[in-house]
Parts: C-alpha cells; sequence; structure tokens
C-alpha cells in the first residue's frame, strides 16, 4: 500500500522507550514467562535499531571484533502504559530475523522474513503492558535444513541462508564486517484511531501532458460509516472517489499541464503532494512525480529513457547508511544522499546483498532527483523455488515493499537481484539453470501488478550469451579493474551498462586514516590492511588492483616507492583510483559510445579502511569521490585519445536549459609555455552531446596527441575549458600525450590566501607559476570541497573549506600538496 500519514485520522505510538536486551544460549528460555528466573544480563536498546548498536552503546562489545550474534537468542523486552481506547493495533514494520512476539504473555506473531511488516491486532490492552520479542539463533535454524544447492558460492556463508529471508550484509567474507543485523530493525509502534485504511492503492502516470493519479482504498472504522464523502488531492487538484461497494472507494484525479519529474542532472525532480480527506479527517500519502520511462533493450542496448530522453546513468551501489544499526531515518540519510546529488550521480542501485531501504530513503531520492535500481533481495544463492511456504513469503516481501512506494518517481528499475544469474553461469552449469521461478515469473507479477510504470530485469548482470558478458545487456564490468585490463578496454569491451564496475581500493583523507590507526603509518598497521577487500581464494587483493594502475599511469614500481619513499607513494595512491575511473567515464559518455550508464561499486565503506567506497565509513567523501563528481557534471568537456585522429573533444549540456559559452583549447609545454591557445564559440540545445576533432579547432597542424612523432613532443599536455558566458569555468579536460609522469618538476611558485566566511567555513585560493598536478589540500580540521583537480599557470582556484565539528571551527591550519609540488605548501588563517 502507498505509505500513508496518520494526521487527525489516527494516532500513532512510536514504543522507544524502556527497550532492553540480554543474549542467551539456543532455546535457553523458551517462553518470557521464564526470562526473570534465567538471570540474564539485561541492558538497554534503542528501538528501532539492532542488539550490535545496542551491545557496542553498553560498552559490552566492540565493532572491531564483534559477537556472531547469529549464534545465540536475543531477547527484546518493554513496558509501556496505555490510556488510549479499546481499538488498537500493533506495528512491526521490520524483525531481523526469525523473530517470535508475545503482548502481555500471549503469543502474537512468529515471522521468518526479515522484510515482512505487521499489523496486528491488539484489542484489550492494559493500563501496563509487557511487549517481549524473541529472535532465534539463525544457526541453529539452519542445522536441519536439508536439500543439496545446485551451487555454493564462496561469498556467503553458510550456504544454507538460501532457506532464510534475511541480508547478507554482515555474513559476506572478504569485504563485509561481520556485523549480523538481529532484532527490531525497524519501527515498532501501536496505532489507534477512528478510521483505518485496509488497503491502499495508488498509481501515477501521464495522459499526454495531463498527470494522472488513480486510487483505491479500502476504509474501516467508524470514521468511515455512513455517507462520508472521500476527496482524493494532487497538488492543488482535487476530485470525489466513488463508494464502489462497502467501505471501498475508487476514482482518480487529473493535473492539467503538470510539471515533470527528471533526475537532477537532466531538470527539476518536481513533486506534488498526494493525499485524501474522508469527512473532516485528513489521510496524507506523501508525494509524486509525474515521468515517462522506458528501457530499449533492442540489438543488446541498456538505455534508459526519463520523458522520452535517454539519460546516461552514472552513480554507484548503494551499501548502507550504517551497518551496525541499519538506520532508516532522514536524518541518517540526507548528508550521503546529498552527497551523492552533489557529486553528479543521478542513479543507485540498492543490491541484492543489503536490505531494502526505508521509505524517507525513497522520498528523499524524489527530492534530489537521484533514480534508484531497486534489487529485490536476492544474490547469488540457489534459492527453494519448489517450497510453498519460500514462495508465499517471497511473493508477501514483494507486494509489501512495492505497495509501500507506489508513488515514487525515482524508482527506475525493478531487478530480480544479484548476480543470481552469473554464479550458476561461472560456475559452467548449463544455462536452464541461470533462472527460476523467483526472478522471472513472481517477482515480474508482483512487479507489473504494483509497478507497471517500472520496467523490470531478471537479474544483475543480465543478457547475452552469458549473463556477464559487456557487450549485451546489463553487466558488472571489471575488466579495468579487477582483470586489470588496460584503459582502452573500457571501449573495446563494447559496455552497454554497467550495473556495477571500476571496484578499487579507495584510499581515505588522510585524517580518516590517523582517527583509525592513531599516527602510525596505514601501510603497516595490521588492523587496516585486514580490511582490505579482497575475493575470498584470490591470490590478490585489490591494493595490488589499484598498484596496477599506478605502474600503468605513472610508470613507478609500486613495491619499491612503497618501501623507499611512502608519502609519495600514498600521494599517488590517494589519485590513481580516481583518475582511472574519471577516463572510463569520460569514454563511456562519448556521444558515440555504446554504453548508457555505470555504476561504482560502491557508494560507501561499511567500516574504516582502504574499501570499495567512494565515501568513507564516517560519510566523508574520499579523494576518489572528487575525480568522480568532474566525471559525473551534466555539463562538461572530455578528451579522448583517438590516436593518429587526434584528440575528440566531447561537449554535454544535459541540464534543461540551453548552453551558449565558449571552449578553449590550449597546449602546454613545461606547465609553463603555451604552445598554443584557441577559443570557439559553444551553442548546445538542453540534453544535447556533441563531439569535435582538436584539428578543426587548432589553427594548424599539432601532432596533438603525439601519434605521428615526427620529432619530440612539442608539448607534454592540453586542456580543455568550457565556459559559459559569463566566462565561469564548467568544466576542464586533460591529456598528457606523453604520460602523466612526463610534467614540470621544477620549483613552482604557489601562493595561497584564505578568507573566513559567515557560516564559518573559509575559502581557500590557489595561484601558481606552472601547471601543478593533483593538487590536494590537507587539514585536521576543515574538510575541503574539491581535491585531486590540476592547477593551470596564472589561473586561480577556491577551495571552500568546512568545518570537520562546526561546534569546533576554528582558524585553518593545514597544507597543499600536488604530485609535481617537492614538498606540500603551508597556510594559516587568522583568528
Amino acid at each position: 500500500m502507498g505509505q500513508v500519514t496518520f494526521n487527525s485520522v489516527a494516532q500513532l505510538t512510536a514504543l522507544r522507550a524502556g527497550w532492553q536486551l540480554a543474549r542467551t544460549a539456543p532455546g535457553a528460555v523458551a517462553d518470557p514467562s521464564q526470562l526473570e528466573a534465567a538471570g540474564l544480563r539485561w541492558v538497554s536498546a534503542a528501538v528501532p535499531g539492532t542488539a550490535l548498536q545496542a551491545l557496542a552503546a553498553a560498552k559490552e562489545v566492540e565493532l572491531d571484533a564483534p559477537p556472531l550474534l547469529d549464534d545465540v537468542d536475543v531477547w527484546y523486552r518493554c513496558e509501556f502504559d496505555w490510556a488510549g481506547g479499546p481499538a488498537a493495533a500493533l506495528r512491526l514494520d521490520g524483525l531481523a530475523t526469525l523473530a517470535d512476539v508475545w503482548l502481555n504473555g500471549q503469543h502474537l506473531l512468529r515471522s521468518e522474513n526479515m522484510f515482512h511488516s505487521h499489523r496486528l491486532g491488539v484489542g484489550g490492552l492494559r493500563a501496563r503492558n509487557q511487549l517481549a520479542i524473541r529472535f532465534s539463533s539463525l544457526t541453529a535454524h539452519l542445522v536441519g535444513k536439508k536439500g543439496r544447492a545446485r551451487w555454493r558460492p564462496k561469498l556467503v556463508q553458510p550456504p544454507t541462508l538460501r532457506w532464510v529471508r534475511t541480508t547478507q550484509l554482515g555474513r559476506i567474507s572478504g569485504w563485509c564486517p561481520p556485523l549480523q543485523p538481529v532484532g527490531p530493525w525497524r519501527e515498532v509502534a501501536l496505532e489507534e484511531g477512528p478510521l483505518q485504511v485496509d488497503e491502499l492503492s495508488l498509481l501515477s502516470g501521464l495522459d499526454g501532458d495531463t498527470g494522472v493519479v488513480r486510487a483505491a482504498l479500502t476504509l474501516s472504522g467508524p470514521a468511515a460509516q455512513g455517507a462520508v464523502p472521500v476527496q482524493l488531492q494532487v497538488g492543488d487538484c482535487s476530485a470525489t472517489l466513488a463508494r464502489t461497494a462497502a467501505g471501498r472507494f475508487e476514482g482518480a484525479v487529473r493535473v492539467p499541464e503538470a510539471r515533470r519529474w527528471w533526475p537532477h542532472t537532466h531538470g527539476t525532480p518536481a513533486l506534488y503532494p498526494v493525499g485524501a480527506t474522508v469527512g473532516d479527517a485528513r489521510l496524507g500519502f506523501g508525494h509524486t512525480g509525474f515521468r515517462t520511462l522506458a528501457l530499449g533493450r533492442d540489438g543488446g542496448d541498456f538505455a534508459l529513457s526519463v520523458n522520452g530522453e535517454r539519460v546516461f546513468c552514472r552513480g554507484a551501489v548503494w551499501t548502507a547508511a550504517d551497518l551496525a544499526g541499519l538506520p532508516g531515518s532522514r536524518e541518517a540519510y540526507l548528508p550521503l544522499l546529498t552527497l551523492a546529488r552533489d557529486g553528479g550521480m543521478n542513479m543507485l542501485r540498492v543490491s541484492g546483498v543489503g536490505v531494502y531501504e526505508s521509505p524517507e530513503f525513497h522520498a528523499l531520492c524524489d527530492e534530489l532527483g537521484l533514480l534508484v535500481w531497486q534489487d529485490f533481495m536476492f544474490a547469488r544463492l540457489d534459492y527453494p523455488v519448489a517450497d510453498a511456504a519460500f514462495r508465499a513469503s517471497v511473493e508477501r516481501e514483494a507486494r509489501g515493499f512495492l505497495s509501500a512506494r507506489q508513488l515514487s518517481p525515482s524508482l527506475a528499475v525493478l531487478c530480480g537481484g544479484s548476480e543470481t544469474e552469473q554464479q550458476p553461469a561461472m560456475m559452467g552449469l548449463p544455462p536452464e539453470t541461470f533462472g527460476s521461478p523467483l526472478t522471472d515469473a513472481w517477482l515480474p507479477a508482483a512487479s507489473a501488478s504494483l509497478r507497471p510504470d517500472v520496467p523490470y530485469v531478471s537479474s544483475s548482470p543480465t543478457g547475452g550469451p552469458l549473463p556477464f558478458v559487456a557487450d549485451v545487456g546489463a553487466t558488472h564490468y571489471y575488466g579495468v579493474g579487477a582483470y586489470r585490463r588496460p584503459l582502452d578496454d573500457a571501449r573495446r569491451a563494447n559496455v552497454r551498462f554497467a550495473s556495477e564496475c571500476l571496484g578499487f581500493a579507495h584510499l581515505p583523507d588522510e585524517h580518516e586514516a590517523r582517527r583509525v590507526v592513531g599516527h602510525d603509518s596505514v601501510l603497516r598497521h595490521p588492523e587496516w590492511q585486514a580490511r582490505v577487500a579482497r575475493d575470498p581464494g584470490a591470490s590478490w587483493d585489490f591494493v595490488d588492483v589499484r598498484d596496477h594502475y599506478l605502474r600503468l599511469l605513472y610508470g613507478v614500481d609500486p613495491t619499491a616507492l612503497r618501501s623507499d619513499d611512502p608519502e609519495a607513494y600514498l600521494r599517488l595512491s590517494a589519485e590513481v583510483s580516481g583518475e582511472v575511473m574519471g577516463e572510463v567515464f569520460a569514454e563511456w559518455r562519448r556521444a558515440h559510445s555504446s554504453c548508457r550508464g555505470g555504476l561504482v561499486w560502491f557508494f560507501s565503506d561499511l567500516w574504516p579502511g582502504e574499501g570499495w567506497g567512494v565515501v568513507d565509513s564516517a560519510a566523508h567523501p574520499k579523494p576518489a569521490w572528487h575525480h568522480l563528481a568532474r566525471a559525473f557534471k551534466p555539463r562538461a568537456v572530455f578528451l579522448t585519445d583517438e590516436g593518429v585522429n587526434g584528440l575528440a573533444v566531447h561537449l554535454h549540456n544535459e541540464s534543461a536549459a540551453p548552453l551558449t559559452g565558449s571552449l578553449e583549447l590550449q597546449l602546454l609545454r613545461g606547465g609553463r609555455v603555451s604552445v598554443a591557445q584557441v577559443s570557439h564559440p559553444v551553442t548546445l540545445a538542453a540534453h544535447q552531446s556533441s563531439q569535435r576533432s582538436a584539428f578543426e579547432l587548432l589553427p594548424g597542424f599539432l601532432d596533438v596527441s603525439y601519434a605521428y612523432r615526427f620529432g619530440p613532443p612539442s608539448h607534454q599536455l592540453t586542456v580543455a575549458t568550457l565556459r559559459d558566458q559569463t566566462g565561469a569555468v564548467l568544466s576542464e579536460a586533460f591529456h598528457f600525450p606523453t604520460g602523466r609522469a612526463s610534467g614540470p618538476t621544477g620549483p613552482v611558485a604557489l601562493e595561497t590566501a584564505l578568507v573566513r566566511q559567515a557560516d564559518a567555513s573559509w575559502l581557500l585560493t590557489l595561484t601558481a607559476d606552472v601547471f601543478v598536478q593533483s593538487v590536494r589540500v590537507r587539514d585536521e580540521r576543515f574538510i575541503a570541497d574539491d581535491g585531486g583537480f590540476h592547477l593551470l599557470p596564472g589561473r586561480a582556484r577556491t577551495v571552500r573549506l568546512a568545518p570537520r565539528v562546526p561546534s569546533e571551527a576554528s582558524a585553518p591550519d593545514g597544507d597543499v600538496m600536488a604530485v609535481t609540488l617537492a614538498a606540500p605548501v603551508r597556510y594559516r588563517g587568522g583568528a
């Protein structure tokens, strides 16, 4: 059903206070009557939340070395007073995972699906009530599970987890911390009032330029009796719903000349409030947006169009706001999703290894203009599709998720799961094992029923003779990355859509590293190194992958550099993974590229370290994030090396407004001397991209890509600058014809200037007399809003410094470092 907000109609009382938890051996306590005699150690617990979160807060466990909560029973209990009316319902929005619920000693529920929500009638509440929930040991439950799986993935442990509907987070070896989610991870609340919404169907769509919201709802309770009118409202428009049966109302509201909802890169994510009045009472159903979606798959393509415009989708695979607590609040999501939006991302993929995010996550994606690729929570395992109880649980799970998000315009792709087809294919099983009724029948049926406007795909990856090939459908592309292919593989692989790609061990900033390991070098700290992502059984890890590209791009021996000059190694390593990703996305965003999107693996780290996330576990951007933010700009210029055809200049204007400005092309020798410099006017319509040859822009022949090699190179750097009509720089692109290591290495006169702002931030302006490569600002108390950028001679660059802890803000005191600086340049702000 749609997400209902109860205002004057019903009172929702969240049960958050007074919770305690205790651990027992599996089966040691059969029901709440035995709890007191068991002599258990109880600790306070936050609800919604998880047991690990509560135990860590009570100093009972360390999250760096957590206990395996799957091995024990965990009991939650609370007492609450009730002075309300006799009619009430108990809402349990998520219980992880095998849960029994008692109220005042009466057993109300047995739940075996973490993703089910429950609404239980609980008439006859007392003035003082006791609520108890037992979360049974998952390990003990799985001991009796029989049935041979057709394949056994190495990542997920134990493989019998396929029998239970729970998350794989905390149960994946190689890259995920063993933080096993157990407990009431979503809201527990009591609901009362004169009106209950028993069923609700809401469908939002477009009829030409008219927005249409169709509703069907079934009401009960005193407020729904008699001839009470039901009015559906969408923005300023409304319509009276027709009574089609007792308590059943149906109808539609039409919104003339409706504003379209767009991903933020392509327009405004316009939203309309949706609600209903039942007599004098008000129901809120959240917001909706009007847009069309189409997924083109002809000839192996995989192209998403929004409102008739093909959208290049870029972003990351979402992980979790906090794995220990699995928070579902707006406050938990807002800083992370804002980072995604500000970093130019327009799509996030919620992977099947995780959890369904709360309605607040999807509401924020609606507001911020972030498309959501939504996997159902299935990944890698051979699920027991012949089991009738499993099927019933799955269908309820899918319909529960979809019905709570019927109005969300950001929901863009529904997917059967992660690597459900790839696993059997990679293990050499025949093609008839790739699919199943789960992903080919049950989930698409639920999707078509409740979100017919959203395209459905059976798995990620999918398509082609094998589901993981790159040139058909959606793929998990690690040619550049884990497979250590050269950068031109991003073109030769003919990628269509990378729903996962480019996994690297991304370094966080130095402040985050020191916060975790103190002042010891991260290169020597065993705990830090143990958290480097790796595939089970592989002889390499993802630092080795990063080192491969460090050698490729900068021509250094990573092993020797790590030993002889660890500071230089860390400085280059902080940039190289972002540089590689920037190169790949410049290739994929070409007007003539086959690629329609790429989502990096993944958005944020699950714990401190050199993880795959481009955002660290403290929600701060890593150096790689800044490179992606430049590669993801809606208005951007890129350069690609086309060999003897020179350099191709790619211009993009994805925004809804035309772009009038200029394109500058400059060739530099020695970091100072301008070999050539030209400027041309640029006009791009809304949602337009174009490609031009550098040869046609320059006044005469210059071996701009250094492909002809008739003599020594005339320059070491080509710079393309896109400006708007005011002259402001929108985007820059750089090409190093003789390699990144060939830049100037002589003395640099770099000057800094600081200006304090009213909001406690500072503006740091940098100027230099020579090209400075990969500039980064380091400050213990402040975070720079950009990094890894190149500084051109005579062109000032301003960076905003925001306090890491606003309440402790003082003056900046840090330094500027760069690949081509012999030593950091110090700066300090006045009080």
